[in-house]
């Protein structure tokens, strides 16, 4: 079977023949119906997948539980890929959003507790409740700032994601990236401070 019959049809394929076809032609076979190519591109994209729900979620069980989600949503979402950008560039979107929109409901839950990648916010025993509340204070603060800059400001020093990740994942040139970054910084600087003046 030639390369244009795997995408022209939903029918069963050699895997071989599809281990052939690029990420893009397996899309548009995936938006004709085919399963199979579907499943070709999940087995390319897993360990991606994986690692990317794994820095967000910091357990292998709930990685897998948001990889396993993010595939499911990719799959819904297929009909409405573009080809914008690269399969794997909008895969690694699709589960960034996937495990902030699962964070997100934790946190109003309030089944997670802040992570501070700042050494002097993390105890190495249980927190006092002045600490929590400070705890608190910087978290209202990081949300007053635009979302954006809030977004990135979370992924970099709570999540730990690298910057040429979070660039990724939000589309966003790299340099465009470290502007908001210092943006946010001395905005952040500035909540903080007036914050700080009202605890006291």
């Amino acid at each position: 079977m030639t390369r244009e019959a795997v995408l022209d049809t939903g029918l069963a394929v050699n895997a071989d023949s599809l281990e052939e076809v690029s990420d893009i032609e397996l899309v548009r076979s995936c938006q004709s119906g085919s399963r199979e190519a579907f499943s070709e591109l999940v087995r390319r994209h897993q360990h991606l997948v994986y690692n990317v729900a794994y820095r967000y979620m910091r357990d292998t069980s709930s990685a897998e539980d948001m990889a396993q989600e993010a595939f499911i949503k990719a799959y819904r979402l297929l009909k409405g890929f573009r080809g914008d950008c690269s399969f794997a560039t909008w895969m690694y979107r699709v589960t960034s959003t996937t495990c902030l929109t699962e964070i997100n409901k934790k946190k109003k839950r309030n089944e997670i507790a802040l992570e501070a990648r700042d050494s002097d916010l993390i105890a190495d025993k249980a927190p006092l409740p002045e600490e929590t509340d400070m705890r608190e204070r910087i978290r209202k603060c990081v949300t007053r700032l635009p979302n954006h800059y809030a977004t990135a400001i979370t992924l970099y020093y709570l999540k730990g994601v690298s910057y040429d990740e979070i660039a990724q994942a939000l589309e966003i040139p790299l340099g465009t990236l470290k502007t908001w970054m210092f943006r946010a910084r001395r905005q952040l600087r500035k909540i903080v401070e007036k914050e700080l003046r009202s605890y006291e």
